[in-house]
């Protein structure tokens, strides 16, 4: 699937610089794509951009098709007059990490005044694409829509916690709250249209500059969300509405007890009953916000860590079928190709490597992983693919330096020893590695780019607070960054496709 050699940048919107209290997808975000082509990058990676719950962890949110309404640009949308210029707020302070509760409280009163002037201007045109999107999508927007404006009646608790009519989706208890909430669901609603509407816009931008943005699609969806609210015959769950089975991965050389995620397991039989619908639709509109699309915990398309709910680790936990060669056969009937990447990190089988095969998906490799045994670890660049992606680290990976501080002699020695006596430069000379490989596609987290110690870290796995929220400096992105950065990919042969 990756025809050339390409290089790119991972760095979630929300870690941009910029006026708000977190990133967003204003001028912000088309700065960033002008310095990656200036950089000679041709690949933007971005985490999943749907809207986040407790903790701002974009692997847990409210809904797999929404987008997250903090990231909307306010001087973008005063563009569109639903907002005066005057009602802007100052400037957030310079901060090194996003404060998502002051975006929150920032940010609510004045959507609330934007869609308020949108909704008096019902003659124009941008109205007329306000009614067309929401038609477009009906099929996930107006659950979710309902869901957002329920949730908020019931100051926020998990739907589990509403009265059991909602909470069991009783016609007549809906058809109240449509027409009780009518203008907080419109609300709602208008949000996904801004946020989708300054997206499209922002991928417009990318795709003239010569920049592939590369999506992020979590497999498993969060308990509290309008998906499994609405899809609950989707999902392993009892007549309260609890989870039966959840997710995770078994026990292993790092952890005694496994890891238990807690997502609630699909009902892969009423999907396919279903002929897949819900998936279908899930990767139609990831395929229309995309270019590239990671698949996360791609072996769960073969078999999924099964746990019963009750159960606090994932010991007991027994592996599950999964139809994931049914449901990619549907994909390839619909689509030339398929624009996906596999995660088969970890403990991956011989299925879930065919099953990635056959299906001609890259797989990832990852350079922190490669030192820590011998000559056989599948990450060292010697075994490395041209189908596939080579990352310095991912989100959940410590920044390299951060990495290379904390290794012990031995493991170091191994890295001087493959990598030769300028190993001590690091990141630099990992940010190299990556470029050199025969991988069609290298891609570097930018705390990497801008020699960032493990205070940049994006996400410490198995830590429910303080991940999630690094932002850049201002003024990090210098003009001798981009010349370093545009000098290493022309060496390595990865500039090839951008046009200046």
């Amino acid at each position: 699937m990756l025809k050339q050699r390409r290089s790119g940048i991972l760095l979630h919107p929300t870690s941009l610089a910029g006026p708000q209290h977190t990133g967003s997808l204003g001028q912000e975000a088309r700065d960033f794509i002008d310095f990656l082509v200036a950089g000679g990058q041709s690949v933007w990676q971005v985490l999943p951009l749907n809207p986040t719950g407790y903790g701002n962890c974009p692997y847990s949110c409210f809904s797999a098709f929404a987008g997250n309404p903090l990231l909307i640009s306010l001087a973008d949308l005063a563009q569109t007059d639903d907002l005066d210029v005057a009602d802007l707020p100052l400037p957030a302070a310079m901060a090194t990490h996003c404060d998502f509760a002051a975006a929150f409280t920032t940010q609510t009163p004045l959507l609330r005044k934007a869609w308020q002037i949108f909704y008096s201007q019902k003659q124009t045109s941008r109205y007329q694409r306000f009614s067309d999107f929401c038609q477009a999508q009906q099929h996930w927007l107006d659950d979710y829509s309902l869901f957002e404006a329920i949730r908020s009646r019931h100051d926020f608790r998990n739907w589990q916690d509403w009265p059991e009519p909602l909470r069991c989706r009783d016609r007549d208890a809906l058809e109240q709250s449509r027409s009780e909430l009518a203008d907080e669901i419109l609300w709602h609603k208008y949000l996904q249209f801004v946020f989708f509407e300054q997206w499209f816009a922002l991928r417009q931008y990318a795709q003239q500059r010569g920049v592939l943005i590369f999506g992020d699609l979590p497999i498993f969806v969060a308990e509290n969300s309008a998906d499994v609210w609405a899809h609950s015959q989707l999902f392993h769950l009892d007549e309260q509405q609890r989870p039966t089975l959840v997710a995770g991965v078994p026990p292993d050389y790092f952890s005694a007890t496994g890891q238990r995620w807690g997502n609630p397991l699909y009902r892969w039989d009423q999907l396919k009953e279903q002929n897949y619908r819900w998936w279908l639709q899930r990767f139609d509109w990831n395929f229309s916000l995309f270019d590239l699309l990671r698949v996360d915990h791609f072996r769960g398309f073969v078999a999924s860590w099964a746990i019963p709910a009750h159960d606090p680790t994932a010991v007991n936990g027994q592996w599950m079928d999964t139809p994931g060669r049914e449901l990619f056969d549907l994909l390839v009937e619909r689509y030339s190709h398929l624009p996906i990447i596999a995660e088969d990190l970890g403990v991956i089988t011989a299925e879930v490597e065919q099953l990635r095969d056959d299906f001609s998906f890259p797989g990832m490799k990852i350079l922190q992983f490669a030192f820590d045994s011998d000559a056989k670890n599948p990450y060292l660049p010697h075994h490395h693919r041209r189908n596939s992606v080579v990352y310095t680290g991912t989100h959940d990976n410590n920044t390299t330096l951060g990495w290379w501080s904390r290794l012990d002699d031995r493991v170091k020695s191994r890295v001087k020893e493959y990598l030769g006596s300028r190993a001590t430069d690091m990141p630099w000379l990992l940010v190299e590695t990556a470029m050199a490989s025969v991988a069609r596609l290298s891609i570097t987290p930018l705390q990497d780019i801008l020699s960032l110690d493990e205070g940049a870290r994006m996400n410490t796995p198995g830590t429910a607070t303080g991940n999630w929220s690094w932002r850049i400096s201002e003024n990090a992105l210098d003009e001798s960054l981009r010349r370093r950065l545009r000098a290493t990919t022309h060496l390595y042969g990865r500039d090839l496709c951008i046009s200046t």
